[in-house]
């Protein structure tokens, strides 16, 4: 795992020495990606410059210094990321005649390149990666993000300069980079937590969209660097239910218990320390089950828990590891512990980034890397195996009142949304009003027009989607902001597909889990040099999950229906079979509390209206009416206030 960054200035303006300063401040800038190596690589004279931040996992040697050259002179790549197949593909290479002065995955990818070609190269590849690929011959750099999206890679034009990175800290120290916010983006991010791709907070830069390619020639613009796609989860999902798997469900156990230990197997290899983390759930728990059962030693494995019984899973994990036989690590911390991280979110995220369970996973991802260098998760499971109870939840809520004309609840919302501003205006308490002052039946005027949000619906897998939503309109909140469209509005991109559970996860996988989940753990874990490896989201085991009857995922209200038939294998039901408590923190209590002068400081009416992007009445209102307990506004206050430790680190 690794940090990669680079540009391309196909006018050839810099001297070798700028272009190796430049080079050098941006892999500086990813450190913390890869701390046991540095490498750059420049060419003054077609304006290209590749730079490299080296976390070694695999041939910890300098034979895997990075970028690397191809043997036969033509490709040099840097590369972020891990081919788990790496050693069965090298065998091929080496049965057609290619040798190896080393044996990283690295390697063996340029090998593949060189002598199959990129198309067919990543027809065979099975893994996670961000690769910056520089075309001697052609004079062309094409940038590749694995199918999945498990590896961030931005791009963008910046005047006449192409730059790229696995972070937004690399391109900002490019002297070309402009800081320009673009409202529209911001009004995306206060709207759903996180910034979908392919936008970016920045004007001019954007998001290589999972498992797509885009290629930049010397007379390459703006306007025609457009990515393509080389894997596509809405045609997989497609398939999938036109082409079911047909055998029994013991049949499909058998099969998937099978692929399971391959992709867990496959991610074990590695040249430094290996673990896990174990939350204490389904997902994390088959993935530990079957880490063990392969290992001749025990598994470490690491959890973190909370005082707070209702966020507590430690002693679920503990249990489980008990039973396993894991050499396990816990860590309990103290809300004043949570906290602490708060300061450092802006710089390890990046971008504006709000899912409050961020806080957990960086304090795990310090746990874990104070023992290894990998650990292995279960993300994914839920997206894949109908794990969320927002899935039976919305059929039935569709059930109940999809029927009616949808002009009749669109108009049925804006009245919602009409009661509930005239609720707080007319029955609103003062500014120092506590929780106990608000009595239930006004309370009401609170759930209202928070429901107005979904209620107008177009199905069910929009019901899905618009659960992600924090607010309604994003011209409330963000001056000048237009509605952009992305994968959880347009329903043109949406899986075309009869059983609507297969839609909601689909929507759920190319959103939420690419742009929510795999952020989340991708910058709290690279922020200290630990690598995660998601056996879940393996290619394979997505394909088949997909191809899956969803009564073996979802059977009524229960979820993951084949996933627990595999665990009870490993595992006592008993030690399993209880209920999921979330991996979170409690933002809505901490920031009325604790953390309120901190909110109060960045929510300051006179400093939102100097920034000149929020809304200032529109973030003091629903500021009054969280304290209040009119509302509880956590998850788009939570979002206001990374945006604004996000502007006040960056910006000002």
């Amino acid at each position: 795992m690794c940090g990669i960054c680079g540009f391309f200035n196909p006018h050839r303006l810099s001297s070798k020495e700028h272009m190796h300063v430049v080079s050098q401040h941006m892999t500086d800038a990813l450190v913390h990606r890869g701390p046991d190596d540095v490498g750059m690589w420049t060419d003054a004279k077609t304006g290209v410059a590749l730079g490299h931040r080296r976390l070694s996992i695999q041939d910890l040697s300098s034979e895997g210094h990075q970028p690397m050259v191809s043997a036969c002179n033509r490709f040099v790549m840097s590369y972020n990321g891990e081919i788990y197949n790496f050693r069965e593909l090298g065998k091929q290479l080496e049965s057609q005649g290619f040798t190896f002065r080393g044996h990283s995955d690295t390697e063996v990818l340029l090998g593949a390149i060189t002598e199959w070609g990129l198309e067919k190269t990543l027809e065979h590849i099975i893994g996670m990666f961000a690769i910056a690929l520089w075309d001697r011959e052609q004079e062309s750099l094409t940038l590749i993000r694995d199918p999945v999206g498990k590896k961030p890679l931005y791009y963008g034009w910046c005047q006449n300069t192409f730059l790229f990175a696995s972070e937004l800290k690399a391109l900002r120290t490019h002297p070309e980079f402009r800081q320009t916010i673009n409202p529209d983006v911001l009004g995306l991010f206060i709207k759903y937590s996180w910034v979908p791709a392919p936008y970016c907070m920045y004007q001019g830069i954007l998001k290589l969209p999972p498992g797509h390619l885009v290629t930049i020639h010397a007379h390459s613009t703006l306007e025609n660097t457009v990515p393509r796609s080389f894997w596509s989860a809405r045609t997989i999902a497609e398939n999938g239910e036109h082409t079911p798997f047909t055998g029994s469900l013991e049949d499909a156990t058998d099969a998937l218990e099978k692929i399971l230990r391959d992709t867990v197997g496959c991610r074990m290899i590695a040249d430094v320390s290996l673990g896990a983390l174990l939350s204490g759930g389904l997902d994390s728990t088959i993935v530990v089950s079957l880490m063990q059962a392969m290992s001749t030693r025990p598994i470490k494995t690491f959890s973190i828990g909370f005082w707070e019984a209702h966020y507590n899973e430690a002693e679920q994990a503990k249990d489980i590891a008990r039973h396993l036989g894991t050499d396990h690590t816990e860590l309990y911390i103290s809300p004043k512990d949570a906290q602490a991280v708060i300061p450092e979110l802006p710089k390890i995220y990046d971008e504006p980034f709000a899912d409050s369970s961020q806080i957990p996973t960086v304090l795990l991802s310090k746990l874990a890397r104070q023992d290894v260098q990998v650990a292995l998760s279960g993300d994914g499971g839920d997206e894949l195996f109908a794990g969320y109870t927002k899935y039976p939840e919305c059929l039935k809520r569709w059930k109940t009142w999809g029927n009616r004309p949808l002009w009749v609840r669109q108009h049925m919302a804006e009245a919602m949304t009409s009661i509930g501003q005239a609720g707080w205006s007319l029955l609103g308490p003062s500014r120092n009003s506590s929780t106990d002052d608000i009595p239930q039946w006004q309370k009401f005027f609170g759930r209202i027009d928070k429901k107005s949000r979904w209620i107008s619906a177009i199905n069910s897998i929009d019901l899905v989607a618009r659960r992600h939503a924090r607010c309604r309109r994003v011209q409330d909140y963000v001056h000048h902001a237009h509605d952009l469209n992305s994968l959880l509005t347009n329903s043109k991109d949406w899986a075309q597909v009869v059983n609507p559970v297969q839609g909601m996860m689909h929507v759920d996988f190319v959103t939420f889990l690419t742009d929510d989940i795999l952020v989340k753990v991708d910058r709290a874990s690279m922020s200290v040099g630990l690598e995660v490896r998601c056996p879940l989201l393996d290619i394979r085991l997505v394909e088949f999950a997909w191809s899956l009857p969803i009564p073996m995922r979802l059977s009524k209200d229960k979820g993951k229906i084949i996933l627990r038939k595999v665990l009870e294998r490993y595992v006592p039901p008993e030690l399993t079979e209880r209920p999921k408590k979330g991996f979170a923190v409690p933002v809505s209590e901490w920031i009325k509390g604790p953390l309120r002068d901190w909110a109060e400081h960045l929510l300051n009416e006179t400093r939102i209206r100097e920034q000149g992007l929020l809304e200032p009445e529109a973030v003091q209102r629903v500021w009054q009416q969280h304290l209040s307990g009119w509302q509880d506004h956590d998850t788009l206050l939570w979002s206001i206030l990374m945006f604004q430790a996000w502007h006040e680190e960056y910006i000002q």
